[in-house]
């Protein structure tokens, strides 16, 4: 049995190590479809690719981006690309790529980096992954909340820098979150993620604004829909969660911070789902209001740009906690992310629905 196991394995090998004339890997007389995949990723995504039975996959395998040079290079004749936000998707690699491309599957939820207009005109079908993102993100979020609003950072800092010592009544106090006003800005899925996760904490009102009431939504949170600068005036916590868009890039200046409460906590993890939301927040404004004392503190998983220089100001306020862009960051999100965008990838390539399809 373990003979018939290995040949078996052994066939499969070669099958994958077989190539014809024309640079196409062949399995029995049928033509496989070259894939190339753009980053390291994780095992699980990468094994159901090179085992469905119908694709030649290459990929840059490294954490680090794919140089430009190199992408132009790998996508050349190629009949499915598995990309990341990193990668422009634009007519100089279309053009690269040529006429088989049949689709790009793309493991973000976002799709700034692609050029719609370009791939719709030649047909390509675009896979990507919304929803998955969820539940990490929301978790995120109320990790930096409280570790924004309790100044744990700060804690840390004074615990190994030897400033711990004898007990002080005011020292290093914070803001909880019982009894609180948390206004939420974009009642969508995180949105709502975020509240059913806080309320337990004891919030004693949830405000949210939109573009639009949201009553079946916020209904199951007791939330109350309300204009954005009421929301900014009566919140002790601002947690953003809209979409980037030319309405709400900016919305969160120095308009907004001089609304709010002296000791309100705000925070941006928006940027997990689109690559720019970070521009949702003019940070010369929140710089100057967190340095002025319009407002208590803020914690940012987004920023711009990212990364973020070391140099920056923000990184010097010691009541703003800044991440890089980890909102989504846990093992099995990632991994769900990954094979998702595989299956959308295999769907598109066998002319099937797919999973997650991006309508242009």
């Amino acid at each position: 049995m373990w003979l018939r196991g290995l040949s078996r394995g052994i066939l499969t090998e070669l099958n994958r190590a077989v190539t014809s004339k024309a640079g196409h890997t062949m399995q029995g007389n049928r033509q496989l479809a070259r894939v190339y995949v753009t980053r390291r990723i994780p095992r699980e995504a990468l094994r159901l690719l090179q085992d469905s039975g119908i694709c030649d996959v290459k990929h840059w395998d490294s954490d680090d981006p794919v140089p430009r040079t190199e992408l132009l290079k790998g996508v050349a004749g190629i009949d499915g690309l598995y990309c990341l936000l990193t990668e422009k998707i634009d007519k100089e690699l279309l053009d690269a790529a040529g006429p088989k491309l049949k689709v790009i599957s793309t493991m973000s939820v976002g799709f700034d980096h692609l050029s719609p207009e370009e791939i719709k005109k030649r047909g390509i079908r675009v896979g990507y992954t919304p929803d998955v993102l969820t539940n990490a993100t929301a978790e995120l979020t109320v990790a930096l909340l409280l570790a924004t609003a309790r100044r744990l950072m700060e804690a840390v800092a004074e615990a190994k820098n030897g400033g711990w010592g004898t007990w002080k009544p005011m020292w290093l106090c914070g803001n909880g979150l019982s009894d609180s006003t948390v206004g939420i800005v974009g009642l969508g899925r995180i949105g709502l993620a975020v509240a059913r996760r806080l309320k337990p904490f004891g919030v004693k009102k949830f405000l949210y604004t939109d573009f639009e009431p949201k009553p079946e939504i916020a209904a199951e949170i007791q939330a109350e829909y309300v204009p954005l600068d009421k929301l900014a005036e009566q919140s002790d916590f601002v947690t953003v969660h809209c979409a980037l868009t030319p309405e709400t890039n900016g919305l969160c200046n120095k308009d907004l911070f001089s609304k709010m409460k002296k000791t309100a906590v705000f925070i941006n993890t928006s940027s997990c789902l689109f690559l720019h939301r970070g521009a949702v927040v003019n940070q010369n404004d929140l710089y100057q209001a967190l340095t002025t004392g319009q407002i208590g503190s803020a914690g940012l998983d987004v920023t711009v740009p990212e990364p973020l220089p070391t140099d920056h100001p923000l990184f010097a306020l010691k009541n703003c906690v800044i991440l890089p862009h980890v909102a989504s960051a846990t093992i099995a999100t990632r991994t769900a992310m990954a094979v998702l965008t595989v299956n959308n990838l295999l769907a598109g390539l066998k002319d099937e629905p797919m999973p997650k399809e991006l309508t242009l």
